[in-house]
């Protein structure tokens, strides 16, 4: 269908054609900077461009991982979602800046790093020049000086600068915002800020002062728990890692271990990521995901004292504290040790010891057991509910009981304070485990009229929670009410406040591996961590023979890590001098995760030649300011996939924050409207063993789907090459070209639904590629189509009605409506003898968005010598969009009898006339009982 052949039009527009068009309008495009973007200033300014002082357009992808597969046809929606509406946008008046490059460092490359020895950079380099290909061969229109790569040591530069700048701030909760760490030891030198522990900060040494100061670090070095995956050979942020507990990466099993890592402490923002959510024009679902992941909550920190150090617990339900009748402890809380006796206390039950003789081997046991367990499995609940009791016992600070402390895996180290206060006739877990271990069961608030279940967890009267002799007495509140009085008794008496804590843990920062950013630290003899001044920016990773994190067992959660980076030794230790003469540093030999260059890259794209900023003040200004009073600011349009809801786009709003604090940039939000494309799917087959079988292969007939004589059985959801599914957009181009390509994509329905891929269907959007080449070139001559003779009244009015639909669809991106019409008025077009010009130009125009290489060639065969990229895209007039006549259906009892067409402004008594007359037929002499008349809509009539 797509080659010619010899009885084919000379002139027909074929694959062949298509390619030769698209090849030499990409060339054009290229050599002429057609996509070119001013800036208001600087290298990148050009007071010539047709859009300089023009409306700023920011329009921005998620921009992709380059892969050695390259793209498949479901990879470029989005991009050519984006693409359509900047083309638009620049034909209707605006500056719009457009631009596109590469998340280059990640596990990918590294893995095959390790498995065939090419170095990370060959391979991805390879891998962006497979993209930028395909991409081009798709004809966006990217600025292309502009694009840049997180590889790109000009780029890892300022990843580096930023992390310095992370690291040189501290959050200033007073003022609610970060503040240069500088700021901070200045006060505690004067005093105006006082020390945790009172002293004067002359009388701190000088390690006292740097542990001080490095405890209130935006980027800090923690020796906490981590999600430690052996068979990557790293540690994972939280958001890292599945549901089941496994690596998002590579399905390995993730395990907690306690290792020395960067952190960086998101959770010092946590109220303003929530509260900036309102600000943001983005889709409710992601809202609501990055509002459960923060996952604050209001309640009271209680300390609850034993013989060792208080127990300190959070809890949303602080009026329940008299129910408190036991403790559980994380495993690895920190106090677990010291409340372990040598034997166990009189009056242990037998159910309690985990059939251990002493209470250390019962910890050490139980301790063993959890290790080997994910976070999820422990915290699954259907799992039988363990535990074991340490020996110990805390004062419930309320009634002065004495209660049993436990350890149990469904407490986890890394969230909360690592201890809770068991209130097991308030919460279903804690009715099971007080079930299993033969523990006390309190009711604290009265169950609802007819109640007869375990736990009760609904609203209800404050019951069996009074202690006058502590001036205490809840019994008979609400639950709110008596939160209120609780609280305030527990600051009255000095045994616990009020508080809010959150979900959101701070981002773990280290990864053990060699293809990331180099972090710009290093450390002194005596362990601190020392930022590189910034004109030793950047620091380049170093050349190494093996590419692997080394551990012994991906199943083992005691593999330790060792870093490529720290086998480089000649790298690792180095003499520099910072300030105070040369010594003897040692390097950090982690790595910044993928994340980092993707936090950042959208204000790279505004200023990418700049040496001396990371980007120009006024040109982020420019960009990305805010529009006025309250607006946040930020990229106008961001595309992209649901699934950076949380790992993306949070880091992403947490880095744009803290340089929003530093003064770094205007808008203290990065993406102000986020749209969600949808994903394009596929139908893989499978045959009698489960095997896939290729699917451009199988037939459908006799309601079964064959491949051959045999029948196999279909199933649908992710294309993929294991699943013999794959369509790649080189294949399409190929057979159809680029426009048929695009126009395929954006008509399959609402770029934010996901929709099947069905290559038959293709072929729809090249025949009406065809009509329009048709309505304006001679298939046999070559010829123009075109007269300049005025449309006749109905195909003008068409004409207009179809410029005002698509202005609108392009606005609401809509792209699968807008060339619903535009093919409405091609086939009025084609209806014609000839085409008049007035119609041609505005077809050609609007088409220009989705299929641009078709239409920069029919503009220029309609006579233009310029690109039509900043062309005026075509207006409406309104006084054709106004119907001469309306047309009537005329329901008789309910039944459309007839129809009348009557002028648009005709009187109701006029189209009751009308209507009348053309049913009388069916009213048959009589009158009728009731004549009712919508207007515009129907008439109505009662017999």
């Amino acid at each position: 269908m797509s080659t010619p052949t010899s009885d084919s039009p000379p002139f027909r527009y074929t694959a062949v054609l298509a390619d030769e068009i698209e090849r030499r309008w990409q060339d054009v495009w290229e050599r002429e900077g057609s996509f070119h973007a001013p800036n208001p200033s600087g290298p990148l300014a050009d007071p010539a461009h047709p859009r300089t002082g023009a409306e700023k357009l920011y329009v921005l992808d998620m921009f992709p991982y380059p892969s050695g597969a390259g793209l498949h046809v479901g990879h470029p929606l989005g991009y050519i979602g984006t693409d359509c509406f900047a083309r638009y946008q620049r034909m209707a008046g605006r500056n719009v800046l457009h631009a596109m490059g590469f998340d280059a460092f990640g596990l990918p490359a590294e893995q095959y790093a390790v498995q065939t020895g090419t170095h990370p950079r060959a391979t991805t380099e390879a891998n962006i020049g497979r993209y930028r290909e395909q991409l081009r061969r798709l004809g966006l229109a990217h600025d292309q000086r502009r694009s840049v790569a997180t590889i790109d040591t000009d780029f890892y530069r300022w990843t580096q600068w930023i992390f310095l700048q992370i690291f040189n701030s501290w959050y200033d909760r007073e003022a609610g915002r970060a503040r240069p760490i500088s700021e901070l030891t200045a006060e505690f030198a004067a005093g105006t800020r006082r020390t945790a522990d009172g002293r004067p900060w002359s009388e701190l040494s000088a390690a006292e002062r740097r542990q001080v100061v490095d405890d209130h670090r935006l980027a800090y070095v923690s020796q906490a728990p981590v999600n430690w995956c052996p068979g990557l050979g790293t540690v994972l942020a939280n958001e890292e890692v599945t549901a089941d507990g496994r690596s998002e990466r590579g399905n390995f099993p993730v395990f907690k271990r306690n290792l020395k890592q960067w952190m960086m402490r998101i959770t010092a923002y946590g109220d303003r990521l929530l509260d900036d959510l309102d600000k943001l024009d983005w889709p409710e679902p992601i809202k609501l995901m990055q509002r459960n992941w923060i996952g604050r909550s209001t309640g009271a920190h209680i300390d609850f004292p034993t013989a060792v150090a208080p127990i300190r617990v959070f809890t949303t339900r602080p009026d329940t504290i008299f129910g408190a009748t036991y403790m559980v402890l994380a495993p690895e809380h920190e106090l677990v040790d010291a409340l372990v006796p040598a034997a166990w206390p009189q009056g242990t039950r037998d159910a309690w010891t985990g059939g251990h003789a002493s209470p250390r081997a019962a910890v050490e046991a139980y301790r063993k057991a959890a290790g080997a367990k994910t976070d999820v499995e422990r915290q699954a609940d259907t799992k039988e509910k363990t535990g074991v009791f340490t020996g110990g016992y805390a004062t419930n600070p309320v009634t002065g009981g004495q209660i049993p402390i436990f350890i149990a895996d469904y407490v986890l180290a890394g969230y909360g304070t690592g201890a809770i206060m068991a209130v097991p006739a308030q919460d279903e877990r804690d009715w099971e485990f007080a079930e299993v271990f033969e523990l006390p069961i309190v009711r604290t608030v009265q169950p609802s009229e007819g109640f007869d279940g375990k736990a009760y967890t609904g609203d209800g009267p404050a019951i069996n929670s009074a202690a006058p002799e502590r001036g205490l007495d809840l019994d008979g509140l609400g639950v709110a009410d008596a939160k209120a009085r609780i609280i305030a008794w527990l600051e009255e008496t000095g045994t616990g406040r009020g508080a809010t804590t959150y979900r959101l843990r701070d981002w773990l920062f280290s990864r053990q591996r060699y293809w990331g950013e180099p972090f710009p630290i290093v450390y002194d003899a005596d362990g601190s961590a020392i930022a590189l001044p910034e004109e030793m920016l950047p620091v380049e990773l170093p050349e190494v023979d093996d590419f692997s994190p080394r551990t012994f067992d991906p199943e083992d959660a005691d593999s330790n890590p060792e870093t490529p980076l720290s086998r480089r030794r000649d790298w690792v230790e180095v003499e520099l001098d910072l300030g105070d003469g040369p010594k003897r540093y040692t390097r950090e030999t982690n790595v910044m995760p993928q994340w980092a260059g993707s936090c950042w890259y959208e204000l790279r794209y505004l200023d990418p030649t700049n040496g001396d900023r990371f980007v120009d003040a006024e040109t982020e200004r420019y960009w990305m300011g805010p529009r006025g009073e309250g607006d946040c600011g930020g990229v106008d349009l961001y595309v992209g996939g649901a699934e950076h809801a949380v790992l993306h786009l949070l880091y992403a709003r947490f880095w744009h924050k803290v340089l929003y604090d530093l003064g770094h940039v205007s808008s203290f939000e990065p993406f102000r409207k986020l749209f969600n494309q949808g994903y394009i799917q596929a139908y893989a087959y499978t045959d009698a063993r489960g095997a896939y079988v290729p699917a451009e292969e199988v037939v459908e007939r006799d309601g079964g789907w064959f491949l051959g004589d045999v029948q196999v059985s279909r199933e649908y959801g992710k294309m993929g090459k294991s699943l013999k599914n794959v369509v790649t957009p080189d294949e399409m181009c190929a057979a159809y070209g680029a426009d048929t390509f695009r126009v395929y994509e954006m008509s399959m329905g609402p770029l934010e639904v996901s929709r099947p891929w069905e290559t038959r269907a293709v072929v729809g959007s090249y025949r009406f590629l065809q009509r329009v080449w048709r309505a304006i070139v001679d298939e046999q001559t070559g010829e123009s189509r075109v007269v300049d003779e005025p449309a006749d009244e109905a195909t003008r009015r068409l004409l207009h009605k179809v410029i005002d639909g698509v202005r609108g669809d392009m606005e609401g991106i809509r792209f699968n409506t807008a060339i619903a019409k535009l093919i409405e008025l091609t086939n009025g077009v084609t209806r014609l003898a000839r085409t008049p010009r007035e119609v041609a130009e505005p077809l050609v125009l609007m088409l220009a968005p989705v299929a641009p290489h078709i239409a920069e060639e029919l503009w220029r065969r309609l006579g233009h010598d310029t690109s039509l990229t900043y062309a005026d895209f075509p207006v409406a007039d309104p006084a054709l969009l106004v119907a001469e006549t309306v047309t009537y259906p005329v329901q008789v009892n309910g039944k459309v009898r007839g129809r009348i067409e009557v002028p648009a402004d005709a009187t109701e008594e006029a189209v009751r006339a009308e209507a009348l007359a053309a049913v009388a037929g069916v009213l048959a002499g009589k009158d009728p009982r009731k004549v009712i008349v919508v207007k515009g809509r129907m008439v109505s009539v009662v017999r």
